[in-house]
């Protein structure tokens, strides 16, 4: 939490990466991260794959 504190202190926006899981999600958003990439959205994709992905309604999972 102190990392994440210290950036909004100094403005700058923080990224979690490596998130495998929603209870990893769940907990960065209580610790007010702004950003989060990892397996919990999509593993790594080819171009071909993003850009299907990108266009269909699926792209981005809802998060509560």
């Amino acid at each position: 939490m102190a990392i994440i504190t210290l950036a909004h202190n100094l403005r700058l926006r923080v990224v979690a990466e490596g998130v495998e899981t929603e209870e990893q999600w769940r907990f960065l958003h209580l610790l007010r991260c702004d950003e989060i990439q990892g397996y919990v959205y999509s593993k790594p994709l080819p171009p071909e794959e993003l850009e299907l992905l990108l266009g269909s309604s699926n792209a981005i999972p809802a998060k509560a």
